[in-house]
């Protein structure tokens, strides 16, 4: 992945090092037990947490600040440089549709931070937050997909381009927001049960791993920013981070009514549609019979 054609973005805000401190009252080791619950029933993490920080009196209001910009070291310049050609990607796309695309910020945070949807923690992996419109991201994570996940070839060039279509679906989850999806959805899984809910999520996350691939085609038509091996790593990241594959590798079992992200099969299908296409129609997760 070559990025010295890509624009850098100034919506990079840096908290690595910083100290949370508590969320809502709770200790770091009550927070792990509520990300593997909520990891292993389906249910959004933030959820759970926010949930119990309620009941013990703490506030989710709190907010961290750091520098925001273009950072200067090199994880912090990848980072910006992708979220960089989001940004112009989209700006462009909206526009063709008469909408005013608005760049969310990215957080870069190391173990734990404070954000709009209540603590965030390293063991939630990458997240959008439509509260505050801002992406949360723990950069170890970039490490635990080459090694803990399997995601791509460990010490790979090719593996950042993976690391780009993490950034690219949470960014889609951004697009799904101001066009006003997210909540439509939210509101509907008031209503539904369990397993009904994270089929629908289920469609929300392939949705935005289409818009990924839609972005990478048009920052290709762009950019020629994509080298051999590229596309086959992002490919291998799907498949490893498909609900079928974690769980299996977790506990020894699939449970379908629990999945809230799509399969391996799902979601390298997915980001493939908007990959090949580059059209935003064609990532319409919500009309088919099956995703």
């Amino acid at each position: 992945m070559r990025l010295d054609e890509l624009p850098k973005s100034q919506r990079v805000e840096d908290r690595r090092g910083m100290t949370a401190g508590r969320a809502g009252g709770m200790g770091i080791g009550t927070v792990v037990v509520l990300c593997l619950i909520g990891w292993g029933l389906g249910i959004d993490p933030s959820v759970l947490i926010g949930g119990a920080s309620q009941l013990s009196g703490g506030s989710q209001t709190q907010q961290q600040q750091g520098l925001t910009g273009t950072p200067s070291d090199e994880t912090g310049r990848f980072i910006s440089a992708v979220l960089g050609s989001t940004e112009e990607v989209w700006t462009g796309v909206l526009a063709q549709h008469r909408e005013t695309y608005k760049p969310p910020t990215l957080v870069m945070f190391s173990g734990a931070t404070q954000s709009g949807c209540g603590f965030a923690q390293s063991a939630m992996g990458p997240f959008y937050c439509p509260n505050d419109q801002k992406v949360y991201l723990d950069t170890s994570f970039f490490q635990d997909l080459e090694r803990r996940f399997g995601a791509c070839d460990v010490g790979s060039k090719t593996c950042q381009f993976a690391q780009a279509y993490v950034i690219a679906h949470e960014i889609g989850h951004h697009i799904q927001n101001q066009l006003g999806l997210l909540p439509q959805v939210q509101q509907k899984q008031r209503a539904m049960g369990q397993a009904e809910a994270n089929s629908l999520q289920v469609r929300v996350e392939l949705q935005a791993d289409c818009l990924a691939g839609a972005w990478a085609n048009r920052a290709q038509a762009k950019w020629q920013f994509i080298e051999a091996g590229d596309v086959e790593a992002a490919m291998q990241t799907a498949s490893a981070i498909g609900d079928d594959r974690l769980q299996h590798q977790a506990q020894g079992r699939v449970v379908p009514d629990s999945f809230t992200h799509g399969t391996s099969a799902q979601r390298t299908r997915w980001f493939m549609t908007g990959l090949k296409s580059g059209d935003v129609s064609s990532c319409n997760t919500f009309r088919t019979a099956e995703p």
